[in-house]
């Protein structure tokens, strides 16, 4: 059997500003909201489905996008406009730089619930 990946559910503060916030940087459509969940559907046949929870609930995890060249360069001016600060690095040690790990372009940044979200045109230790 072949297992994949089909939805994750994100917890966060308010489901439609998380949900709209990532859908403009990364230049994608959310979808109509489902019970308790605002969906965001990734190329790759993943979804990313954001419920509301009590912000003591909410326990920050990472999630990494990778995406070409010229998405970067349109995700990155938008993190840019919108003043969010971002990070070469996952632990915020190097503010207001992007990272050139193994030839591509990375960058880190939050979410409104506080979320480590990245970037990246190439994967890590050439993962894919």
């Amino acid at each position: 059997m072949s297992v994949k990946l089909n939805h994750t559910i994100v917890h966060c503060r308010d489901n439609r500003e998380s949900a709209d916030f990532l859908a403009h940087i990364l230049g994608l459509e959310t979808g109509e909201q489902w019970g308790p969940f605002i969906p965001l559907a990734l190329s790759n046949d993943i979804t990313l489905d954001f419920a509301a929870v009590p912000a003591e609930s909410i326990t920050p995890q990472h999630y990494a996008f990778l995406i070409s060249e010229a998405e970067f360069d349109v995700a990155f001016a938008r993190i840019q406009e919108l003043g969010i600060p971002y990070f070469a690095d996952p632990h915020q040690k190097l503010p207001g730089e992007i990272n050139r790990n193994d030839g591509g372009r990375g960058v880190y940044f939050p979410d409104p619930s506080g979320h480590g979200m990245e970037i990246l045109t190439v994967p890590y230790g050439g993962w894919s």
